[in-house]
């Protein structure tokens, strides 16, 4: 496997997989995607925009950035 597919893997994993607090069954990718969405006023291009570093951070930094601003 390449390094690209395993700083990827994260994102492709169910939320309540990877986060004992949620019960969600969506890919934290589309939790991560929804919450840009929603702050950006359904703006799809701004929201590709915040997305692209996502697909070079460590899984520590992603998990980060959920635990802060999508657990409830």
């Amino acid at each position: 496997m390449t390094e690209d597919v395993l700083k990827t893997r994260l994102l492709d994993r169910h939320m309540k997989e990877v986060f004992d607090w949620s019960d969600s069954n969506i890919p934290v990718r589309d939790a991560i995607w929804d919450y840009f969405m929603e702050k950006n006023g359904k703006n799809t291009l701004k929201t590709e925009e915040d997305m692209l570093p996502f697909l070079k951070d460590s899984d520590d930094k992603i998990e980060a950035f959920v635990n802060e601003n999508l657990k409830k």
